[in-house]
């Protein structure tokens, strides 16, 4: 890793666990005065043929699925709004795929020295069923991976 980055790459699902890790990618942005990528994926929708070969199909799936990663995309710009200092460089980026080779393939586009992803810290069952995106990526990436699980709260 080029140690002070330059680039951080950070994941968000929306989620508590995810902001965490996305305050922390803006605390080292901030510190070091690099920029950041921020990135949510989108699912694919799934497609099932239509029952003819002629047959027209009912639902616009490639409309739907546009029109939820422009959703997304606002979504995600109100997360910068509101959870970054407005003084970063931040680029938005929302793909479509799976979450752990598009974190991955997107790193390496954008040529980050760190990726910061959160862990929601799911086990046993739970994590058998859901898998582990954080693992697929430190796994995966060619960069330095930050792994940040959400505080626990005061006992």
């Amino acid at each position: 890793m080029l140690f002070p980055p330059k680039k951080i790459l950070c994941t968000t699902d929306f989620s508590d666990p995810s902001y965490e890790g996305l305050k922390t990618a803006g605390d080292l942005a901030t510190q070091f005065g690099c920029e950041v990528v921020l990135v949510h994926v989108v699912s694919p929708v799934p497609v099932m043929g239509a029952p003819h070969h002629n047959a027209p199909m009912a639902f616009d799936v490639p409309g739907y699925q546009m029109e939820f990663v422009e959703r997304t995309r606002e979504a995600l710009e109100n997360v910068r709004q509101r959870r970054l200092d407005s003084s970063l460089t931040v680029h938005l980026r929302v793909e479509i795929g799976y979450a752990a080779d598009e974190i991955t393939r997107v790193a390496g586009e954008e040529g980050v020295d760190l990726i910061v992803i959160a862990t929601h810290g799911h086990q046993g069952f739970q994590r058998f069923l859901l898998g582990s995106v954080t693992e697929r990526v430190v796994r995966a990436a060619k960069c330095a991976v930050l792994s940040v699980r959400k505080p626990a709260p005061d006992a």
